[in-house]
């Protein structure tokens, strides 16, 4: 697979921003208008009703031969057979699961620092996501490190990458400008009034 050309344009549903749609409503929607790669995170359900998610989201990926990513839960991502996880800083150390992951499987770390960067490189990651590149309301904990950061890592550390945070249609431009392969987005798409047609836009600006 083609982690750089995967990471174009990396969405990820949301229960609360993209309300009333269902998880799988927006999922589909954003399928629809070209999505390359979707993430599975939902932190307010449990293990059995994630997995029952992530399996429906996974058929819908696999109809339109899109990866599927699980945040956080590698032992969903596994049952469901996901293409992948993302872990966070605070997640499991990709080297403890490494012995775990079935062959081809995809992982992205988080990473907000270059020495992060490395140690992910290091560790094996396919990808990592940096973030967040400008002030964001769908995570509420969310550390800005800015595009000047983003910019230092992706010339320190040659890993595919995506960046994450706050990004809509009027900065996506200067984010790609950092050298990123493509952007993760949530409200600027999920929230938008016809998500098919934001995510097509989306592609149009990245493009």
């Amino acid at each position: 697979m083609n982690i750089r050309h995967m990471l174009k344009l990396y969405v990820i549903p949301d229960r609360q921003i993209g309300a009333p749609r269902t998880l799988l409503e927006q999922t589909e929607e954003v399928l629809k208008g070209g999505a390359t790669v979707i993430q599975l995170r939902d932190k307010q359900s449990g293990g059995r009703e994630l997995l029952e998610t992530a399996l429906a989201m996974k058929r819908l990926c696999y109809d339109y031969n899109v990866p599927l990513i699980i945040n956080d839960r590698l032992d969903v991502a596994l049952a469901a057979q996901a293409d992948g996880v993302h872990l966070g800083q605070k997640d499991l150390p990709l080297e403890a699961v490494r012995p775990f992951l079935p062959r081809g499987f995809i992982v992205g770390v988080s990473a907000h620092t270059v020495d992060q960067a490395r140690i992910a490189l290091k560790s094996g990651a396919s990808y990592i996501g940096i973030g967040a590149a400008f002030p964001t309301g769908s995570k509420e904990d969310a550390h800005v490190v800015g595009l000047s950061r983003i910019r230092e890592i992706m010339e320190a550390v040659p890993i595919p990458a995506v960046a994450i945070g706050g990004i809509n249609e009027e900065n996506v431009a200067e984010a790609m400008k950092t050298g990123v392969n493509g952007v993760a987005v949530i409200s600027a798409i999920v929230g938008a009034p016809h998500i098919k047609k934001a995510a097509r836009h989306f592609l149009s600006l990245i493009s």
